[in-house]
């Protein structure tokens, strides 16, 4: 008796794995396969863009496809493509400042990337003569079809250059362009405001620049290259085929690149590239990206374009029943591996249900944002609190809540800071609030949140001016509900404030995000509220009750 109690004490080293995808020693053994993830799997399945929260396991499912089929996945990494390189570009920003739409030098680039990488991998192509043989290979395959050896032509091009490391290619590439742009423009080159040269305050007249935006914008459009196009072809035809399936795969697109808006117009065209390689029937391209990133993405200036894209996205969604198994599964193989008898679930590790509380399982899930991540670090830092303890007591989860809120609010700021520079200000305004705000309440409180656009050094003035202009323009509505509608949606949409309605029933639980992402789109929706919440996940590292 004396040994299996032993056996069941939790020590303070107990975990359910690493909250990131890279760090997590329990991904291969405990990944829970949702039907998102064989959806992505699939070959038939069309989605391939995965657009979710940080922590919602967009890495995790790449990292997992990547080990299920090592030999048919192409992992580009956003480091291996120079993109800081070409964001940095003279010619580029030069470009840019003259309102030059540079999509098609883009989504060339990305195609590039995209075909000479699946040519790479499909033939194993490590060295010139390799690449000579193959394209000898190919040549004789095509010989018959006028425009697919001139698509083949393409790749010749660029001699001994065509198997060297992508990012190589690709500086190659936009070096090129830049040489054609500085020659058509005799633009000095490493001249550090160059990108300077048509600002606001140029003396350059409109007249003036409208007639060089059209002249480098044909230089631009050519970059379009119609035999790169047809090696779409060449790869549906005469290179993959059903055994040599290829997934590529592209993550980490959300690191910080030196230009924001040259960046996005990058991610923009690689959506637009993927897209245009969905009629290679034996190949799909998955592309994780984060939910902030995607909606801060022009998609009008493409000809609205938004729609179509929509339509292949993979939204990471997860359920409290999805986040239980998951949790089992790790809790057991946890377990296992620390020597600790008795776990077939994530319940055997918390208090027993009760009256006053209710569910373990069920409180901790209700202070995350319903993502992998959150509940797994909820859960590690209540293990060292165990105190070598049969089971978490209540007391050790009160405890490690505190840490785990803190840490949760450090994330939500540095997950939205990129398109919200400046959100902590608006999240410390929320400190000390009532467990529930009216809505005359809240709209004091977002008043303050108003007032931080006119403060000296607030870093966020440039977004929290037009969502606060309802309340301070000449046309203001009578109607609260229109006037706080935008930064309501904003707070709700990130995850930190939650809607009680008026259905009559006393204990409703509040709208979240995860609930209902789109609620706060409409005032109809606003003026059925009567109550705000801030998020459990929160309300400790803000000092708010219950």
């Amino acid at each position: 008796m004396r040994s299996n109690a032993r056996q069941r004490k939790i020590r303070s080293d107990f975990s359910l794995g690493g909250e990131q995808a890279e760090a997590d020693w329990l991904l291969s053994e405990a990944f829970y396969e949702t039907g998102l993830f064989r959806g992505i799997r699939s070959r038939d399945q069309k989605k391939c863009f995965l657009v979710g929260r940080t922590g919602s396991g967009k890495s995790a499912c790449l990292q997992m496809l990547e080990a299920q089929h090592p030999d048919h996945v192409i992992r580009i990494s956003p480091e291996d493509l120079s993109l800081p390189y070409i964001t940095d570009l003279g010619a580029v920003k030069y470009l840019s400042a003259l309102e030059v739409h540079l999509d098609p030098l883009f989504i060339a680039l990305w195609k590039h990337v995209l075909i000479t990488e699946i040519i790479k991998h499909r033939y194993h192509v490590d060295s010139q003569d390799a690449k000579q043989r193959i394209m000898s290979m190919l040549k004789e395959m095509v010989k018959r079809d006028r425009s697919k050896r001139a698509a083949l032509d393409y790749l010749e091009d660029f001699e001994g250059k065509f198997w060297v490391e992508t990012d190589q290619r690709v500086r190659e590439i936009t070096t090129n362009f830049e040489r054609q742009i500085n020659a058509e423009a005799s633009i000095p080159t490493g001249v550090p405001d160059l990108a300077l040269g048509f600002s606001a305050s140029s003396t350059k007249s409109q007249a003036e620049r409208t007639e060089l935006r059209l002249r480098y914008q044909k230089i631009v459009n050519s970059t379009q290259l119609p035999r790169l196009n047809k090696m779409v072809s060449v790869l549906n035809d005469d290179i993959l085929d059903p055994q040599n399936f290829t997934y590529v795969v592209i993550d980490d697109l959300d690191r910080d690149w030196a230009d924001e808006k040259i960046s996005n117009d990058l991610i923009r065209c690689l959506f637009r590239a993927v897209n245009d390689l969905k009629q290679v029937q034996n190949l799909k391209i998955l592309v994780a990206l984060r939910t902030n990133i995607f909606e801060s993405l022009d998609f009008g200036r493409t000809g609205g374009q938004e729609e179509k894209f929509r339509s292949l996205i993979a939204r990471m969604t997860w359920t409290k029943s999805d986040l239980k198994e998951l949790l089992d599964a790790r809790a057991v193989l946890a377990a296992k591996r620390h020597g600790v008898d008795g776990i077939s679930g994530v319940d055997d590790l918390l208090p027993k249900t009760n009256d006053t509380r209710g569910s373990g399982v069920n409180y901790i899930l209700n202070r995350t944002l319903m993502r992998p991540r959150d509940a797994i670090a909820f859960f590690n830092e209540c293990f060292p609190l165990a105190n070598s303890k049969d089971r978490l007591t209540w007391a050790a989860i009160k405890s490690a809540e505190t840490s785990y809120s803190i840490n949760r609010l450090l994330a939500l700021r540095d997950e939205w800071k990129p398109t919200f520079p400046g959100i902590d200000q608006v999240l410390r305004v929320f400190k000390g609030a009532a467990n529930t705000l009216s809505p005359s309440e809240m709209c004091t409180r977002l008043d303050i949140c108003a007032l931080l656009a006119v403060e000296k050094g607030f870093p966020g003035t440039v977004w929290m001016t037009p969502l606060s202009e309802p309340l301070w323009s000449g046309t203001s509505s009578d109607d609260w509900a229109v006037n706080y509608l935008p930064l309501i949606r904003l707070l709700h949409n990130i995850g930190f404030i939650g809607c009680i309605t008026t259905s009559g029933k006393y204990d409703e639980p509040a709208i979240f995000n995860h609930d209902q992402p789109a609620f706060t789109d409409l005032p109809s929706n606003l003026r059925k509220v009567t109550g705000f919440v801030i998020h459990p996940a929160f309300r400790p590292a803000l000092d708010i009750p219950g």
